[in-house]
């Protein structure tokens, strides 16, 4: 009966199995983000659209709810004018009945008093009819507005469906295999690896050593550090940067010699001399 070979722990993987893994991991990420930049700014369009949309909607509420108070504020304005109009009635019936001339002066103030809040009301009444025109083409104005923008909406939308579709297989099977991969790194390292990664302008967390320096920079790297990293003995990181620094040989990438290195000349042996 065959032997079950023991899952190692990521705790208690060596250094260059932790760097194989994580470079595997990386490269299901950098193609995550390829796929990603193929939609380019479709997403961000559809949300900025989306947003714009709901702002619509909240503006055109607040609108239909100032609309309404209006409405409320005249119908009271007039009813304040009917009460006003009875008592100025009232007023005009006495006055035909007054004992005196303080009484006729009292009457006489109270009618002109409510002659002027008639007045008021009346000013005010027109004001908030104007106001009313007011926000009433605003309500017809940012629903003509929203109706165009969910039409821009419903087109990005159908672009980014359909681009989406074509690469939805691809990344939902890379998806698990990050999260395949993701369970074989130790998390303190893993964890390092994510800070680099969304601090780096080209996502990259991990980069092999090219030409003497940085993958993820290009600086070059000292003779000595070089040396710790193809010994695979600890993680080592560019001082540069902050990227974690893999030998290319453990990548599995092949560096090309540049084309312009000098060849090495050998020096030619002398001819032995004859003996006399």
């Amino acid at each position: 009966m065959a032997r079950e070979t023991k899952k190692v722990s990521p705790m208690e993987m060596t250094v260059e199995q932790k760097l194989k893994s994580l470079y595997k991991y990386q490269a299901v990420l950098s193609k995550i983000d390829e796929i990603r930049t193929i939609r380019g700014e479709l997403p961000l369009e559809v949300q900025d659209l989306e947003d714009e949309i709901e702002g619509l909607g909240a503006r055109i509420a607040r609108l239909q709810e100032e609309h309404k108070d209006i409405d409320n504020r005249i119908v009271k304005y007039n009813e304040d004018k009917i009460k006003a109009q009875e008592d100025i009635e009232r007023c005009k019936g006495h006055l035909d009945n007054v004992r005196n001339n303080r009484e006729y002066d009292a009457f006489s103030k109270e009618i002109e008093y409510h002659n002027l809040d008639i007045q008021a009301k009346d000013k005010k009444i027109r004001e908030d009819n104007e106001r009313k025109k007011e926000v009433e083409a605003a309500i017809q104005a940012s629903i003509e507005s929203r109706e165009e923008r969910q039409g821009d909406l419903e087109a990005k939308r159908s672009e980014l469906e359909e681009i989406v579709a074509e690469t939805r297989v691809e990344e939902d099977n890379l998806r698990d295999e990050s999260k395949i991969l993701e369970a074989t790194i130790d998390y303190r390292l893993l964890s390092s690896f994510k800070r680099i990664r969304k601090n780096s302008h080209n996502g990259l967390g991990i980069v092999y050593v090219q030409r003497d320096a940085c993958g993820g920079c290009f600086n070059k790297i000292p003779p000595q550090r070089q040396l710790d990293v193809r010994m695979h003995k600890k993680i080592i990181v560019c001082e540069y940067c902050g990227r974690i620094l893999i030998d290319p040989e453990l990548a599995g990438v092949q560096i090309e010699k540049p084309a312009d290195e000098e060849k090495k000349t050998t020096r030619r042996r002398r001819p032995a001399k004859k003996a006399e």
